[in-house]
Parts: C-alpha cells; sequence; structure tokens
C-alpha cells in the first residue's frame, strides 16, 4: 500500500523536475510570448555571475541548460534519483550562492533557489521512490 509519504516523494521529485524543464523551455522559446528566450538566458547568466569574465557567459548557460534538461528528465522518469537529486542539489545552490553574489540575497529568495536546491536535497534522502524507473529496476 502507498503511504502519505510516497505521495509527498513522488510530487516533489515530479515539482523540482518540471521546475528543471520549465527553465529550459523557456530558453528554447517553448512558452510562447511568456519564454525568455535564448538570447536574454545568456545575458542573465552574464549578470548572474558578474563576478566571472563575461566571455564565459555562453559556455555556463550551454552547460546549465544541459544540467537543467537532464536533471529534469532523469527525475521525471524517476532514474538514478538519489544521485540526480544530489546533481540538483548543489547545482541549484550555486545558482543561488551566484544570484546572491551578483544580485543581492532578495533575488534568491524571491525566486526560491534556496528552497529549490533544499527540496532536492530531502529528496535524496528518501528510501524508496515509488511510480519510477528505479522502482522498476529493484524489484
Amino acid at each position: 500500500m502507498k503511504t502519505q509519504q510516497d505521495t509527498a516523494v513522488f510530487l516533489l521529485r515530479i515539482a523540482l523536475a518540471v521546475g528543471f524543464l520549465s527553465a529550459v523551455a523557456s530558453r528554447m522559446n517553448l512558452w510562447g510570448a511568456q519564454s525568455s528566450g535564448w538570447k536574454n538566458f545568456v545575458h542573465y547568466t552574464a549578470e548572474t555571475n558578474s563576478f566571472l569574465p563575461q566571455s564565459w557567459a555562453a559556455i555556463i548557460a550551454i552547460l546549465s541548460t544541459i544540467a537543467e534538461l537532464s536533471i529534469g528528465i532523469l527525475l521525471l522518469l524517476g532514474f538514478q534519483i538519489k544521485r540526480t537529486a544530489t546533481y540538483a542539489s548543489i547545482l541549484t545552490l550555486f545558482f543561488a550562492i551566484a544570484m546572491s553574489i551578483s544580485f543581492g540575497i532578495k533575488e534568491s529568495l524571491d525566486y526560491s533557489v534556496f528552497a529549490f536546491s533544499a527540496g532536492a536535497f530531502l529528496l535524496r534522502t528518501f528510501p524508496r521512490y515509488v511510480w519510477s524507473l528505479d522502482q522498476l529496476l529493484h524489484q
């Protein structure tokens, strides 16, 4: 029988996955008029990482997009959840720190990046993951 905790863990996993995938979709203009677009994302990446050379913005944008897309898909499928959640937590913590350095702590708090990172860290602590590839592969 499935417990409330199993349902909460599943919903946390899906919410994190959708959060990553929505951000990538916005960069790729898949949200239509509400999309940020790639050019704006690269510009925002440069601003967020203002402590790094501006010439690094495009590569950071590409690498972060690949990471977010991979994490989103893996979480959605429920594959290697503990490892993927760890990567998600670290990546979003880096985002939060960079945002805090470049814009101040308020921006990171307004965008709930620390909460997103903590949620990903919490996800990695559970002993089982129902409705996932991990569950199917370990039966």
